[in-house]
């Protein structure tokens, strides 16, 4: 993680920024966990003009580029996020991108991941920024439909992600790690790439009395239950129940993720959770239990440490970094039931180690991560 930004030591990069996410309204909430909605205010706060781009591909125009995609041997796709990793569907979102900036009088546009880029507008004088949280090159190591990938289509993402990179003004990353990835496999000027961290959700810090002798785990999968580790922590917690009868898994998914769970003795699923519901389920476990096979940062484990909940996860991505090293957290090293299973029972079976963990973690949390330090770090320059 970057040293404190100190706002006085540069000028503003820009007084006004139009922000574009292809996941959603980039002002909504629950477009790309709240990352885009979360920046606009703070930059707000600090006096930069903001306006929103939501560039979209729409059902039968995605069909369309699948089918060509097909054609140019890629084939087919096996997921949405397969068909916008294409260079057809990239060069069709920033034409939007660049239509809509053109048409409010935007000269700063600042993505929130690279799908819709590359810029297409450059040479009229408007300046790009990327915020991202992975890249290509850190995301096929562990995406579980790589396998699923020909060889060509492997190469045809590799080359649009350098395509999206290129002509940026500056690149902003969530970790370190990606940062040093941009640099190294893609070649990026390290003056022009900037590890900025994140901010947290809405979960607010938690300073009331907790116990942690009761092993209480929770998962948090929302959508995605395989990607995030749901089977992998599965087969882990039915093998430490039989060494530990009295833990108890309490899964927050939706209703496909019953399919996965089943009738599982010391395992409750919860689906479609309130908001405040899902904040005193934080604060009433011990230990948030959460082996994303391929999650580049995990705003869950931040949710969880503000909640003074101690967090497990595969040593892996941005986890380490959060966690700084494992002083913050549990890290286990492999995708393997037994090792998680142990890994489970070990936590547990000191409450005090559970105890001391989650309070330095909550600390390193607030003094860290918060959005309006993203904003003052992307909006200031060096």
């Amino acid at each position: 993680m970057n040293a404190p930004f100190d706002t006085h030591a540069g000028a503003l990069r820009f007084e006004r920024v139009a922000i574009t996410c292809v996941f959603g309204d980039p002002r909504d909430l629950k477009s790309w966990s709240g990352a885009p909605a979360n920046l606009a205010r703070e930059l707000e706060r600090i006096g930069v003009t903001v306006e929103s781009i939501r560039p979209s591909i729409g059902r039968l125009e995605k069909l369309g580029v699948a089918a060509c995609d097909m054609m140019a041997g890629l084939g087919r796709p096996v997921s949405t996020e397969q068909v916008l990793r294409g260079l057809r569907s990239r060069r069709r979102l920033a034409a939007q991108v660049a239509e809509q900036a053109s048409r409010i009088g935007a000269r700063h546009v600042l993505h929130t991941g690279t799908f819709d880029l590359p810029a297409c507008d450059l040479g009229a004088g408007v300046k790009h920024y990327l915020y991202c949280d992975h890249s290509w090159a850190l995301t096929r190591a562990h995406h579980i439909d790589v396998p699923h990938y020909n060889r060509r289509a492997l190469a045809a993402f590799d080359q649009a992600e350098r395509e999206a990179l290129a002509g940026l003004s500056h690149v902003f990353t969530f970790g370190a790690y990606v940062r040093d990835n941009l640099i190294a496999h893609y070649r990026l000027p390290p003056e022009k790439v900037t590890a900025v961290g994140s901010g947290m959700g809405a979960i607010e810090p938690y300073e009331g009395p907790k116990s942690y002798d009761k092993p209480a785990l929770l998962f948090v999968a929302k959508h995605l239950f395989k990607a995030k580790g749901g089977l992998l922590l599965l087969e882990a917690f039915d093998l430490a129940y039989r060494q530990r009868p009295d833990l108890r898994l309490t899964i927050v998914g939706d209703e496909r993720s019953r399919a996965f769970v089943g009738e599982r003795p010391g395992v409750t699923l919860q689906a479609h959770l309130p908001w405040e519901k899902l904040q005193q389920l934080y604060r009433e476990s011990t230990l948030l239990v959460q082996p994303m096979l391929n999650d580049p940062w995990g705003q869950v484990y931040l949710e969880a440490m503000v909640s003074r909940t101690a967090v497990m996860g595969l040593n892996r991505n941005g986890l380490p970094e959060l966690v700084d090293g494992g002083r913050h957290g549990f890290l286990v090293d492999r995708a393997d039931p037994s090792a998680l299973a142990e890994a489970i029972v070990s936590a547990v079976s000191d409450p005090g180690r559970l105890e001391r963990m989650a309070a330095t973690a909550q600390r390193h949390v607030l003094q860290n991560y918060s959005w309006g330090r993203v904003a003052e770090r992307i909006a200031y320059s060096s």
